[in-house]
């Protein structure tokens, strides 16, 4: 399928390798990258891409690094901010990270034999010549506020270095802030129905985790692995996830049916490198398996009842020394005797204090809260697990944020976000992450606790006064989160998973002291945090009323009568009586009652959100009964 040398192929111009004689004879040998791309990214996450023709960027190269291209507030999604009549936004080149190319497969350029290429460059949006906006700045205005910070903590409270792997802070040379993460996905033949009963019952019985792929899925797969390598994104495995059944081979000789989770993890990086890298990994990935007549998705939960994908984010935190050597912050100088050193508790504890204003950063689409619900290792529950013993460590997969450590090899510690999924906005995910742990360490190194002082108080019980964390809450679970404890229990200790994205984005308002977090340093005004919540209000209510309720109509009108009155069943007759009484409810009107849907389209439409999103509750369980009964009452039919 691949009919090109890939070792003749540009895949990045790495960071560092950006002068402007550089970048000119890079493309001069490489005719088949024929555009650039300056990627911005807007607050809700989306990247510009444009085409410019090599030689005009070329020809006009110090323009466009110094002053980027134009575009206005309509191309990208920065409510309150960039509004049509004070729209001037400006797209800067990032010249610190790597830029990478982007091939187009089916493209191929007749004189070198090779896909045609478009060089896409990260890039800072600009607003009005002097504000800096977007999902990138957001970040880089983070990691530059918790190492300054971070730093100035150390010096004032030099008590920390007791538990540390590092003498002095005079000794530190920079802080770095590492990040990877884990990409699970789907793959499916296009317009293949899934049989939802043998994907739950594959799932059950673990069929496909860690199994040996086959047919295109393998081939696209290793492909896929072979060209990220060439990006130089070091591509640490490949696997099959849970989810998916065995792929089934046609008449045709070729594999018709499809249906399968996979997962790519790849080498961390640098915070912001991290997040550019995650953007170009899914390109790839996406435009590979389509080559072999596949499609990706990297959507939460692409179907009720069956395992979503997640995407597992390690967040890490470093100190590069003065002679050289790299130590880790979070862990502690024994490894055999804590779980962690001070920064690395107060770290923790920061984000699952805050966890509730941090939350509308991670999940702000209906998509991921339908994977966030108690289940199939779903962290819904803001909670973390240490570990029994300090030389056991936790592989507790039910808890929201996970400390990953290895007693020999102190670099390893990291905490494991498992609550985000692919089409989470990574940018904003870590940047809200870190200021939420910077609140933490503060209150942790200003209190001058220990490492043992702070294992205490992270496993507290409820009920229990704190310095830091609330009183009526639990921390840390070495259990089963859904097993071990019920819902209401789950709801007074861990605290009340939000349902929708507006009860989620009604966090701003109820946690005005924790979101006073983001506005340390000034990383994130009211000016961005109002843009923040008016951008994704807006694409809640746009799917809901646009999407959401015009599906849930189809799926109501698919759910049609199959028995035969006058060869049916008191059973079939039964059924069938509960299933339209839901379907009516759901969605037929009567001169004296309005249906779900349609009362959700009329709260929509005035605005009453709070309402809206109460009946998109009750919606949401209506439909899951339907398609229970549903699958029942067709199973009793010959």
């Amino acid at each position: 399928m691949f009919e090109f040398d890939l070792d003749k192929m540009l895949f990045n111009i790495p960071a560092g390798k950006h002068d402007i004689k550089e970048i000119k004879e890079v493309l001069k040998v490489h005719p088949e990258v024929k555009f650039v791309s300056l990627v911005g990214l807007d607050i809700g996450g989306h990247d510009t891409d444009e085409k410019i023709p090599v030689k005009a960027f070329i020809d006009n190269i110090e323009r466009f690094l110094e002053h980027g291209v134009q575009t206005d507030g309509s191309s990208v999604v920065l409510p309150k901010i960039a509004d049509l009549n004070n729209a001037k936004v400006d797209i800067i080149p990032d010249v610190d990270v790597n830029w990478y190319v982007d091939h187009n497969l089916k493209h191929i350029d007749l004189k070198t034999g090779l896909p045609v290429g478009t060089l896409r460059i990260p890039s800072f949006l600009l607003h009005n010549d002097v504000n800096e906006v977007g999902s990138r700045v957001i970040l880089r205005d983070s990691v530059i506020a918790f190492k300054k910070t971070l730093m100035e903590m150390l010096k004032e409270n030099p008590y920390v270095f007791d538990n540390m792997d590092i003498k002095k802070a005079s000794d530190i040379e920079d802080i770095v802030l590492t990040s990877a993460t884990e990409l699970e996905f789907w793959v499916k033949t296009p317009d293949e129905e899934a049989d939802r009963e043998q994907l739950t019952t594959a799932q059950i019985l673990k069929e496909q985790y860690w199994k040996r792929t086959i047919g295109p899925v393998r081939t696209a797969l290793e492909k896929s692995i072979i060209v990220l390598d060439k990006y130089g994104f070091e591509v640490e495995m490949g696997h099959k996830e849970v989810g998916g059944v065995k792929a089934k081979m046609g008449h045709s000789g070729h594999y018709d049916h499809v249906m399968e989770q996979l997962e790519v993890d790849w080498k961390y990086s640098t915070a912001m490198q991290a997040a550019d890298n995650e953007n170009q990994v899914k390109y790839v990935i996406r435009d590979v398996f389509r080559m072999y007549g596949l499609d990706v998705t990297f959507t939460a939960k692409p179907m009720e009842g069956i395992a979503g994908s997640g995407e597992h984010t390690h967040i890490g935190v470093a100190a590069k020394l003065k002679n050289g050597r790299t130590a880790n912050m979070f862990s502690p100088k024994d490894m055999s005797k804590d779980f962690l050193s001070p920064v690395g508790f107060g770290a923790l504890m920061g984000i699952l204090k805050n966890y509730e204003v941090i939350n509308p950063f991670v999940s702000s689409s209906n998509d991921s809260l339908n994977r966030l619900k108690p289940g199939y290792e779903a962290p819904v529950s803001i909670v973390t697990s240490l570990g029994h013993e300090v030389d056991k460590p936790s592989r507790n997969r039910t808890v929201l944020t996970g400390l990953v450590r290895d007693i020999n090899d102190p670099l390893a510690t990291r905490f494991e976000l498992r609550s985000p999924n692919p089409k989470s906005n990574t940018y904003l995910v870590l940047a809200s992450s870190y200021m939420g742990m910077l609140d933490g360490i503060e209150a942790a190194l200003k209190n001058k606790k220990t490492s043992k002082d702070l294992e205490s108080s992270i496993s507290k019980n409820y009920g229990q006064r704190d310095f830091y964390l609330e009183k009526d809450r639990v921390y840390r679970t070495e259990k089963d989160v859904f097993d071990e404890y019920t819902q209401k229990e789950r709801d007074k200790f861990f605290g009340k998973a939000p349902r929708t994205v507006w009860e989620n984005l009604c966090a701003f308002e109820d946690q005005e002291e924790k979101i006073k977090i983001f506005r340390r340093e000034n990383v994130m005004d009211d000016a961005i945090l109002e843009s923040y919540k008016e951008a994704i209000l807006g694409q809640w209510a746009t799917e809901l009323h646009n999407r959401i309720v015009p599906n849930t109509m189809n799926l109501i009108r698919s759910t049609v009568k199959c028995h035969n009155d006058t060869d049916s069943v008191d059973y079939d007759v039964a059924y069938w009586g509960r299933i339209n009484k839901i379907r009516n409810e759901l969605g037929r009107d009567t001169l004296s009652e309005q249906c779900l849907l349609t009362k959700i389209v009329k709260a929509l439409e005035r605005k009453n959100y709070k309402n809206a999103s109460s009946l998109q509750i009750k919606m949401q369980k209506r439909v899951e009964e339907l398609v229970e009964l549903y699958t029942i009452y067709k199973k009793n039919l010959f």
